[in-house]
């Protein structure tokens, strides 16, 4: 998989930004594009009533996101607040791996490419060992066969840098969901070694609401030792989240929050995004409009001859393989979406999002038809 480029399509010369228009540009780039779900903002603004609330932490919205979150995931959940995903991907590496360590990942993860080396940075040098995918997703075997390969087997010799943790995605970076066999299984290998597990739950809602499952059988209850938790990507303005299911990783992560640099003086306006978030499903409700419009034009692509699906579709993102021109016009049709692979057929990636309107999906796949 090549890096993504972007080349913004070109407005439709009959789009004027000060007046309603049948035709507006919308971008399937990433769900990053969207803004902020209403129920949100609200939230947000509720949270600048108070007066005098406690700064960095100490106000009565963070102080209760710990039963908020122990509630959802039926077990005692710990919630530190950040601002971006990567922080709390890198800030949950730091907790179970050592400079000395190695941390078991995909090769096309977040994690490994797409971090700026934070992992790296946070743990003070801690190894990523990449793993072969299938289907954009980690298995058990692949996983014994690499923790055997590099610093397996209960190695102790200061040669060898020594296994501490695995680090999976739900979802992928292909779209593709792990089930809850799949992570327990992944899990018993990861615990047969004496390693920690570490969920990247950037898109998480997507993955809980496409398997139907509660947020406890594909964590805790399978395995998993901590998680990053996302709502930006499906709806929030930025909220992330360190969440431990296992109390004794909790020692150091104050001051490693701090050192870092998200540890905020309003953290209760990140805190009020976390909460409303979760409140009353709406965090799923808006994760499965995103993966119903995902459904929708992933079904009506499939009808093109010219257009191949590369992954499944699990949740709300889509690879296509089509030709050059059809993604050309569509770009002249006014949408936006990564190139993802070889020029001479590349591949797109389609996001669809908590906001994604069914008669945007409609007329991208008519463009592509015609």
């Amino acid at each position: 998989m090549k890096e993504p480029t972007f080349r913004p399509a070109p407005a439709p010369e009959t789009f004027n930004p000060a007046e309603p228009a049948e035709f507006a540009p919308v971008n399937f780039a990433s769900d990053n594009v969207t803004g902020v779900a209403p129920e949100i903002l609200e939230a947000i603004v509720e949270a600048n009533r108070p007066q005098g609330a406690w700064p960095y932490g100490n106000d009565d919205v963070t102080g209760g996101l710990n039963e908020r979150f122990s509630e959802l995931f039926d077990t005692e959940a710990i919630v530190y607040p950040v601002a971006t995903g990567t922080a709390a991907n890198a800030l949950c590496l730091s907790l179970v791996a050592q400079p000395f360590n190695t941390v078991y990942c995909l090769k096309h993860s977040h994690t490994n490419e797409d971090e700026g080396g934070a992992p790296e940075f946070y743990t003070n040098g801690a190894k990523l060992v990449p793993v072969p995918a299938a289907d954009g997703k980690m298995t058990a075997a692949a996983l014994e066969a690499a923790i055997g390969e590099v610093g397996g087997g209960g190695a102790r010799l200061p040669h060898v840098m020594e296994a501490a943790a695995v680090s999976i995605a739900q979802v992928t970076e292909c779209g593709t969901v792990y089930s809850v066999d799949e992570v327990q299984d992944i899990c018993a290998v990861a615990r047969a070694n004496g390693l920690f597990v570490h969920l990247d739950g950037a898109r998480f809602a997507n993955a809980v609401a496409a398997l139907g499952c509660e947020p406890s059988e594909i964590t805790w209850q399978a395995g998993i030792d901590l998680m990053s938790f996302g709502a930006t990507k499906n709806g929030a303005m930025a909220a992330e989240a360190v969440l431990l299911f296992n109390e004794d990783l909790e020692e150091t992560l104050s001051r490693r929050r701090m050192r870092g640099g998200h540890l905020f003086s309003k953290m209760r306006f990140v805190s009020a995004q976390l909460a409303r978030y979760v409140e009353d499903g709406l965090w799923l409700q808006l994760a499965a409009n995103a993966n119903a419009m995902a459904d929708r034009l992933a079904a009506g692509l499939a009808e093109i001859d010219e257009i191949a699906i590369e992954y499944p579709v699990d949740a709300n993102m889509i690879f296509a393989a089509l030709p050059g021109d059809i993604a050309e016009r569509l770009r002249d049709a006014g949408f936006d979406f990564y190139d993802w692979g070889d020029p001479d057929r590349p591949n797109i990636r389609l996001v669809c999002a908590f906001n994604t309107d069914a008669d945007d999906v409609d007329r991208f796949v008519e463009a592509a038809r015609r």
